[in-house]
This record gives C-alpha cells, structure tokens and sequence, in this order.
C-alpha cells in the first residue's frame, strides 16, 4: 500500500495546566498539533506510511515541531520552510457545565501564504494510495483553495484516494465564504466526513431537528443528510461523529457511515473526557486506515468509532494508540481494567 500524504497546518498548541483557566495559570503546556499532522501521527501508529505536506518559519520552534511528528513516525520530507510564523491556538479545557474555550492566533502564517506552483505534488503523489485535507486548511487564505485544487487535480490523475473532513471553524469564515470554497472542492472527494454544523455552516445541508447541545440527536436525519450528499456530489462514502454532549465532562459518542445505499450506525459510547481536541482527527484517521486495509463497511465504522473514543481519553491532540488496542475495544473490552 502506498503513503498516506496529509496537507495542512502544523500549529503550536499552549494552554494551563489540568483544568486551570486563562487567568490563574503562570504556565502553559506546549505542544504541537494540526487536524492533517493529527492524523499523520494517528496513521502512523496503525503502521502505516505518512507524509505531512506543509509550511513552516525557518526557525527552532518550526523545527522542534518537525521533530516532534517525526518522533511519533510522520513523514516530513515534503515539509518546505519559510514565511513568516507558525499558527498557534491556545486551549482552555473545560470540565463538566464549564465548556472548553479556545482562542486562535494564525494569521500571516507561514502556509496561508502558499501559492498554487511551490509544491511539486507530482512527487509528492508519486506511489501515494491516499489524500487527506480538511475544510480548516482551505479557510487559512483566499489563494489556499487554489492550492488545494490544484492538489486535488493531480491526486485524480495519480489514482488517489481523496478523503476530507469538513472541520467548520467560524473563527476562520462565514458560512457563504465556507460553501463558495467547499461546494468546488468536494467535488474531487471519494470520501466525505463531517458532522452535524459541518454539512450545514460548509454545504448548505442540514440534520433535520437535532441539538447536540441538548444531547438529543435525530439519527434519522443524519442518514438523509447522507443520502443528499451522495446523491449530489457522488461521494464513495459519507460518515459523520455523533456526539451527545450531557457536559464538558461527559459525551455519548458514536458514529454513522453511509455507503452504496447502506446506513450504518455504530455502538455507542459513554465516555469521561480527559481531552476532546483531536477526537474528529481520530475518528477520520480510523476510518481512513479501516477503508484502506479493506475492513467491510461496519467494521470501518466501529474501528473509527472506537479510535476516536480511545482519543478522548488521551491528553493533548495526538491518538496515540495502537490497532490493537482499539480492536480490543471494538470486541467489547471497554472495562478500563489494567492490562498485565
């Protein structure tokens, strides 16, 4: 099987420590992170082959990064250095009726400056099975979708898989801007995933009478949302995280995979979170090394599902788990009981 080339940005992730907020901290945790470098690091630790494609500053920090992916197996030869600075968002994490706050500072960012031509994706892709990019990367600038289309464009001619993850940030832009950009570039995706806001805020579809925040969702909906997008853009797969959020603290987690005319819904988890951030990195990364090794359409789902469940009790941004870990979860072994 080919590499798996993820493209997007590598950012610095700073916040208290535990459970301290903003305003009482007198230190913060450092840490690198990125939705495509998430899931290069998760890859990487099923065994298979990964390339992070990106942008960074020519300096320490920028490099300090590069060895951080390259310590958990990532790929980086295709990284390319310059510009002016690496994007960073700093985390406050939030513990039962008290939400997570996150604040961004990423503009003029080594990568939004990228232009259509600095990347050689003809090598890039030479001997790849797989893309993956996410709606996050084609919101950094106004010439990013053209980086990505122009990706894309050579992806198709190389016989690559495309995956995306929708990944909404109303930080980053607007609704009308989201689906101007998404509705062209979905139409070089094989496999879609997005969640509930995802489909609506990028693509103009919505999950019926859903509120996440309630914990309440209509499965239902979520399948027709599905069937619109495959019917619409003709994608080989749609599947979407299904997060009740009974508080910051505990979340029922599952998911749902449509697929040549099939709905599939998966087990579903009660989960305590000891970190969130990364958990739809996790399920996209499972769901990509599940497709890719040939897994039938349920145990995809249920292998995705189960990473992504495994995230949440990891710190920091990266799942740091194995294949058989999570195959030990999916066969039912969700005791938490010590492994000796």
């Amino acid at each position: 099987m080919g590499r798996i080339v993820c493209f997007g940005e590598v950012m610095l992730r700073l916040g208290p420590e535990g459970y301290y907020r903003f305003h009482q901290a007198d230190r913060f945790v450092l840490n690198y992170t990125g939705a495509e470098a998430n899931a290069a690091v998760a890859l990487s630790q099923f065994g298979m082959e990964t390339e992070i494609v990106t942008k960074l500053p020519d300096h320490a920090i920028a490099k300090a990064a590069v060895a951080e992916l390259k310590k958990f197996g990532a790929g980086t030869r295709f990284i390319q250095f310059g510009g002016e600075r690496m994007g960073v968002y700093f985390i406050e994490k939030g513990a039962s009726q008290r939400p997570s706050k996150v604040i961004y500072d990423r503009k003029n960012t080594s990568i939004s400056a990228v232009r259509p031509g600095e990347f050689d994706w003809e090598t890039i892709f030479e001997g790849a099975s797989a893309f993956l990019f996410s709606g996050i990367t084609a919101a950094l600038s106004d010439t990013m979708p053209d980086v990505l289309a122009e990706a894309c464009e050579k992806a198709k001619e190389k016989g690559v898989k495309i995956f995306c993850d929708l990944n909404y940030r109303k930080n980053l832009w607007t609704p009308e801007k989201a689906q101007i950009t998404m509705k062209r570039l979905v139409q070089y995706v094989d496999v879609l995933v997005g969640n509930e806001e995802d489909t609506e805020k990028m693509l103009g579809i919505k999950a019926g009478e859903s509120d996440v925040h309630k914990g309440e969702l209509d499965t239902a909906s979520y399948v027709d949302v599905a069937k619109q997008l495959q019917r619409e853009y003709g994608f080989e797969a749609v599947g979407t995280t299904l997060r009740k959020s009974i508080s910051a603290s505990d979340n029922k987690w599952s998911g749902m995979l449509y697929t040549n005319g099939t709905a599939y819904l998966s087990r579903e988890y009660d989960i305590r979170i000891v970190d969130r951030v990364g958990g739809g990195d996790s399920f996209t990364s499972g769901l990509m090394y599940a497709m890719l090794n040939g897994y039938d359409s349920r145990k995809a789902l249920e292998f995705a599902v189960a990473a992504s469940c495994l995230k949440h009790s990891i710190e920091l941004d990266f799942n740091l788990v194995s294949v058989e870990e999570i195959v030990a979860l999916m066969e039912g072994d969700g005791s938490g009981r010590v492994q000796r």
